[in-house]
């Protein structure tokens, strides 16, 4: 079971960034597809962003694409979700989760961190 440690959310101003780390336990980060979801305020669970193993292809929900990026630094075992030109409805608790699979579908990934509040001010 992979551990995740998820940080660096916060408060900020609209149009503001912030960047989004998480830290994963264990040996075996380079096999897993690793992702960030958020859920906001009465609302579902949705996915943000993906990053294949190797750290050759990512994936964005349409909301975001333009303004956040994800990378992977395999030698911290950590992943990044770089978010600029922030809006109130990126208002939300981020997770991390790891996946043997390709997928952007929460159901299919394995281990999850507990999650960074980022609120976002108009």
């Amino acid at each position: 079971q992979v551990q995740l440690v998820e940080s660096g959310g916060g408060l900020v101003q609209a149009g503001g960034s912030l960047r989004l780390s998480c830290a994963a336990s264990g040996r075996t980060f380079s096999r897993y597809t690793m992702a960030w979801f958020r859920q906001g305020p009465g609302k579902e669970r949705e996915f943000v962003a993906r990053i294949n193993s190797i750290g050759s292809n990512t994936d964005y929900a349409d909301s975001v694409k333009g303004r956040f990026t994800i990378s992977r630094d395999y030698a911290e075992n950590t992943v990044y979700l770089q978010m600029n030109s922030l809006k109130p409805e990126d208002t939300g608790v981020y997770y991390c989760a790891v996946s043997f699979t390709w997928t952007m579908f929460a159901r299919d990934y394995n281990s999850w961190g507990q999650g960074t509040q980022v609120t976002v001010s108009s």
